[in-house]
């Protein structure tokens, strides 16, 4: 509501600028558009800008005296007044009564904010069973209709029927409705928790999500596919607001969900490759594996699909601390200085001994890295961590140069294995070239240490060796081992294993 003033401030302006609405408003700040013509109408049809406007009281001054009145001669009771008469409100009575009588203190007598317990049970059963309207009902209580229905949704939830007649030809018996309310909510409550178990399961069935997982974080598709799974047994009112999905996006899901899915052969692909490579498979190299089959996809549908199918490539596990321990002879200098590129096979070689701790007992691995390509030249694998270990594994690995032509370097740690007369009797035979890591510096051997870290993710870690005997562990390693030459990929030799890449360069193995 403007005032008189800023009625005819706006009018004048508005004349002075030419009768332009836009630049008066905006000079102005108010009003709006059609209310500037209409001040200007007037203004200009009386030649002066009305005094102000005039409005109808809501209630008369009869009505008013007539309320006063009845709250004087009833003990002063707002609650019993509006009772009776149906009006005002709490604020208007007091009001009047205080501008009729301002020396007199208004008293307000009415019920606590807080009803008892007793209380809002016996207003919830007479909301139930009643023959007139809620808002009488109320009235007998002494509270709002709203107040009423809130006590209502606390004890019988927001799914009951507000109105439950009786059984026809039964007299009223107050003790045996209320008996069935409580029994009607303890059905409610046992199907509200047969639902949150119905939910954890089908989670735990079609998305394999775990038992404790909360509905509310997975996406609006996976809730679709839950309430879709679930329509059979409990209806969409229960479903919804459990999961916390709205019904606009559930029916925008489910039409989704309705059509083939254009990447089901996909998936069945990428699952069979994942589970037949040790389940050490990333995206890129199911990516590859995918196209060597004919089957072209972006990395990034390899990536969405993997995370939806949950197929998750065993990571890198913290390696712990170890250091070298001591000297035993002097040891020849570090030839390859941690260059682990090599130009041709059988030019440089790394060995070491990695251990396997299961419950039947120690297993240790002995094998022999060409830096070329990576592949295994040769391995050997024992219970014992002895000279006899490394010999074989050497001798198996001589056996496959080519004599007087290649003298390839060997490189290790400052181990005794490697400073044993045995070894250096086959070294020397063989005229290969030793190298060695400076004093407890593994990076130095860094090559040799990364493939004993894939091997124990890919092969060791992930499964439960509890009862694999010493001769079936031993067999998977050497099954390990061959797979790694023969058949993992790697994405350095342009995503073939070092077999597939030397057969590709036509070089013998």
């Amino acid at each position: 509501m403007y005032s008189y003033e800023d009625r005819l401030r706006a009018v004048q302006l508005y004349i002075k600028l030419g009768k332009r609405v836009g630049v008066t408003i905006r000079q102005l700040g108010y009003p709006t558009k059609n209310a500037l013509k209409g001040w200007y109408q007037a203004y200009a049809r009386d030649a002066a800008m009305p005094a102000g406007y005039a409005r109808q009281p809501r209630y008369t001054q009869a009505r008013r005296d007539l309320a006063v009145e009845h709250y004087r001669t009833h003990g002063r009771c707002l609650a019993v007044t509006i009772r009776e008469l149906g009006y005002p409100s709490r604020t208007l009575l007091a009001a009047w009564a205080q501008g009729q009588e301002p020396s007199a203190r208004v008293r307000v007598v009415g019920r606590s904010s807080e009803a008892s317990a007793a209380t809002k049970q016996s207003a919830v059963i007479a909301l139930c069973l009643r023959q007139a309207s809620a808002r009488l009902v109320a009235m007998d209580v002494g509270v709002s209709r709203p107040t009423l229905y809130k006590w209502k949704h606390q004890l019988l939830g927001h799914d009951t029927s507000a109105s439950m007649p009786r059984r026809q030809h039964s007299p009223p018996n107050p003790e045996r409705d209320e008996l069935e309310q409580q029994v009607e909510a303890l059905r409610r409550n046992i199907r509200h928790l047969q639902l949150e178990q119905d939910l954890l399961k089908k989670a735990n069935e079609l998305l394999k999500k775990a038992l404790g997982i909360d509905q509310r974080l997975l996406t609006n598709r996976e809730k679709t596919e839950l309430v879709d799974a679930l329509r059979s047994t409990y209806t969409l009112n229960e479903l919804l607001p459990a999961v916390g999905l709205p019904r606009s996006s559930f029916f925008y899901h489910l039409a989704g969900l309705d059509t083939s899915d254009k990447y089901g052969e996909v998936r069945g692909t990428m699952v069979d490759i994942f589970d037949r490579n040790y389940r050490c498979y990333g995206y890129r190299r199911i990516h590859a594996s995918l196209t060597n089959r004919s089957m072209k996809i972006s990395e990034k549908v390899v990536r969405r699909l993997m995370k939806q199918e949950s197929l998750v490539a065993i990571g890198r596990k913290r390696r712990r601390y170890g250091s070298y321990m001591g000297e035993i002879s002097p040891a020849p200098d570090n030839l390859l200085n941690r260059d682990f590129s090599a130009q041709s096979p059988n030019e440089k070689w790394l060995t070491d001994i990695t251990e396997f701790q299961i419950p039947a007992g120690k297993v240790y691995l002995s094998p022999m890295i060409d830096c070329y390509d990576g592949m295994i030249v040769s391995w050997s694998i024992g219970n014992r961590p002895d000279a006899e270990l490394v010999n074989t594994m050497l001798d198996a690995a001589i056996e496959t140069v080519a004599a007087n032509t290649e003298r390839p370097v060997v490189h290790s740690d400052r181990g005794g294995h490697y400073r044993w007369p045995g070894w250096l009797a086959r070294i020397t035979d063989a005229s290969l070239i030793r190298s060695m890591s400076r004093k407890a510096c593994s990076p130095d051997n860094a090559a040799c240490e990364g493939f004993f870290g894939r091997l124990k993710n890919e092969l060791f870690y992930p499964r439960d060796w509890l009862s694999t005997t010493i001769e079936e562990f031993v067999a998977a390693l050497d099954r390990y081992i061959r797979w790694y030459n023969d058949g993992r990929i790697k994405m350095s030799l342009g995503y073939r294993s070092p077999m597939q890449y030397r057969k590709s360069l036509a070089i013998a193995a």
